[in-house]
């Protein structure tokens, strides 16, 4: 008899969470290992359409696919006692999962998807109920914050701690599993709107502030396109109509894999919708990208441009300047890209914040048309922006490196509101 293995994408205790095309994608695709030789279950507290029979109404999306989470307001953790907003749990009411445990059991193992670092109460939550309804399970956790704080991690109860994308545990757990490339198990979704897809592996780039290169330990790598167009057919049979690109360097070496993957989607007439919400890196958009880019099917455009400073740049990373940007924007539009879609990620609460001249940014962004969206600064440990930021708050505690709160710890409630009614203001002109 084939082992049975549930696995677990947890609820989010934040003070803000969107599903900005969310999805467990890094726990679907390690776990793809086990496809043939275990039987495997999902369940998603943050699947928006509503799959586990509750009395919710199924939430709304918009064009592109994107809605609000289940969210109710609990007590905030005494970390958060000075930030003057809600706290909140999203995703499925936690009765829901306990009556799915009972409803399905037994399950041999639990694989449980960790992302952010300071999210970990929701994995703290679900291990409580595995451990009272399926006290004979293995609980094995992997991702972001496990990657990021292990020793705190270990903390949690867990059996397994999986700190990278390494499968080579999960295939021990099944030792017939298989040994060739296995496409995300989106299979397991009853009914799935929106999908995820990666055409290459890690980043070439440090930024200070950024800890990819942390949890991507062979640095960046594209992958074979056949894998990319096997992932991107098991979607579209799906009836999937967007796509989010995961890529953390999605436009580096792009003859490699993402200019042929678009030929491929433009010879074969294929209609779906590419957004990307990991920023794209403006210095690589040319005519030519632009133009492929747009005649392949990509709807949104979230560009990285942190400061208009160099000064900023030379010292995070150096990725971007202005004129960069300018040249960005002209090429998307012309290729026909609508410039309300196409938006500028810039970062509120950084360390360098006077360095970064962060309303002269978020004007010039403006100036040229483009919407500004302020990326919260959150402070990842061993990165040499979050080290700097111990003397701000213990990062020990993952709690501290919420995005919400740092910027406000940092710079101060009056000053982050500024930015925040700025930020709207700006993109009400447009």
């Amino acid at each position: 008899m084939q082992p049975r293995i549930l696995l677990v994408n947890p609820p989010i205790y934040d003070f803000t969470a969107y599903d900005f095309w969310l999805k467990p994608f890094g726990m679907l695709t390690a776990a793809a290992c086990l496809r043939r030789s275990a039987d495997l279950t999902l369940f998603d507290y943050l699947d928006r359409n509503n799959p586990y029979g509750t009395d919710n109404a199924e939430s709304t999306a918009d064009k592109w696919g994107r809605g609000h989470f289940q969210a109710k307001k609990i007590d905030k953790p005494k970390q958060f006692a000075s930030i003057h907003r809600n706290y909140r749990r999203f995703g499925a009411e936690r009765s829901i999962f306990q009556s799915f445990i009972k409803k399905n059991i037994p399950f041999d193992h639990v694989l449980v998807q960790t992302s952010m670092t300071y999210w970990y109460p929701g994995v703290m939550e679900v291990i409580e109920d595995i451990r009272s309804f399926l006290p004979g399970a293995s609980v094995v956790l992997g991702g972001t914050y496990v990657g990021l704080c292990p020793e705190h991690a270990k903390t949690l109860g867990a059996d397994i701690l999986i700190p990278d994308s390494d499968t080579t545990f999960l295939e021990s757990l099944v030792p017939e599993s298989g040994k060739n490339y296995q496409s995300p198990l989106w299979e397991l979704y009853e009914k799935l709107d929106v999908g995820v897809i990666k055409l290459t592996r890690g980043c070439p780039y440090h930024c200070t502030y950024c800890g990819v290169h942390l949890l991507n330990s062979g640095g960046f790598k594209a992958r074979p396109l056949t894998e990319c167009i096997k992932d991107l057919q098991i979607l579209l049979d799906k009836g999937v109509t967007d796509i989010a690109f995961y890529d953390d360097a999605l436009l580096y070496q792009p003859d490699k894999t993402l200019i042929p993957f678009l030929e491929y989607v433009i010879a074969g007439d294929i209609k779906v919708n590419f957004h990307t919400p990991n920023a794209l890196h403006v210095r690589f958009i040319t005519p030519e990208i632009a133009n492929i880019m747009v005649r392949g099917g990509f709807k949104t455009f979230y560009l990285g441009f942190e400061s208009k400073s160099g000064d900023f740049h030379s010292k995070t990373g150096s990725k971007v300047v202005s004129r960069d940007l300018v040249t960005a924007a002209e090429n998307l539009i012309n290729a026909g890209a609508d410039k309300k879609n196409i938006t500028t990620y810039q970062i509120i609460g950084h360390p360098n914040s006077d360095l970064q001249q962060l309303e002269e940014s978020m004007r010039f962004a403006n100036s040229l048309g483009l919407k500004v969206m302020l990326a919260d600064f959150s402070p990842i440990p061993s990165t040499p922006d979050g080290d700097y930021c111990k003397k701000y708050t213990d990062l020990d505690e993952p709690l501290n490196h919420n995005k919400t709160a740092f910027p406000i710890i940092h710079l101060g409630t009056e000053k982050v509101n500024h930015f925040k009614s700025l930020c709207k203001k700006l993109n009400r002109s447009l």
